[in-house]
């Protein structure tokens, strides 16, 4: 249903909120978008909000002038959304974008133009923006922390990410996608799954979801003999002792 929502609205310029919980693949959403859209061939920029000081974030989003501030550098730089103009920028963990810049954002995302740091000059762009956050927005919107007006405006299209403990059926998918990648990576055979193994991956919550299952599939292939069997005594001590107690258990 996720795919076909992402095909449906490819071809649209308008904003769209991506929201799921930490690790299910929202910026492959995101970036798969963009390649289904007929902006793949212009830049796909990305930039955590929540990676970076406040104190820098605007100079990152927008840019600056020589001299602007302390420290700027006399070239002046250029900022994401000129990066991005014809393509499309990825707001991620927009929840943690302070109130100041929500109001510049917002200004942003009505008119299409923003200046620079240091400027007076309006810079027209042509974006597309994809937010995302892993908070409920419209939860921080009661708690003040978020722009009531920003939220409506990121939320024209809203598209949910679902957990990976509601996504049974991509385990063995997924299982094969990384089994393959890590023993590529170091040169070894790729292992198979036992019945069992795949019973116990099922059967466990993923609380990281798609980042710690890839993170289990690394750890297995680097623990596994070598084109071996892959059975649940092989997991992890953390994941084997969070197993339902009807799942398979190491003999």
């Amino acid at each position: 249903q996720l795919k076909d929502q992402i095909r449906q609205i490819a071809g649209s310029t308008s904003t769209v909120l991506v929201t799921g919980e930490s690790g299910t693949g929202k910026e492959l959403v995101a970036r798969a978008i963009h390649a289904a859209s007929g902006r793949r061939d212009k830049p796909f920029i990305g930039i955590n909000c929540g990676a970076i000081p406040d104190a820098l974030l605007e100079s990152e989003l927008f840019g600056y002038t020589g001299g602007a501030f302390t420290g700027a550098s006399a070239k002046g730089r250029i900022g994401k959304f000129e990066l991005a103009h014809k393509g499309v920028l990825f707001l991620d963990e927009i929840s943690t974008m302070p109130l100041y810049l929500q109001v510049k954002l917002l200004r942003v995302l009505q008119e299409r133009a923003f200046t620079r740091l240091g400027s007076n000059r309006l810079i027209e762009v042509d974006i597309r923006i994809i937010a995302a956050t892993n908070e409920d927005l419209a939860g921080a919107v009661r708690q003040g922390r978020f722009r009531e007006d920003l939220f409506y405006r990121l939320n024209v299209i809203p598209l949910q990410v679902p957990p990976l403990r509601d996504r049974h059926g991509d385990i063995e998918l997924l299982s094969s996608h990384f089994l393959a990648r890590y023993s590529a990576r170091f040169n070894k055979p790729v292992p198979s799954l036992g019945p069992d193994m795949l019973a116990a991956l099922s059967a466990y919550p993923w609380p990281g979801n798609v980042r710690e299952f890839e993170n289990v599939m690394e750890f297995m292939v680097n623990m596994a003999p070598s084109g071996g069997v892959l059975h649940p005594d092989m997991l992890p001590a953390s994941v084997r002792g969070a197993l339902p107690c009807s799942a398979p258990s190491p003999s």
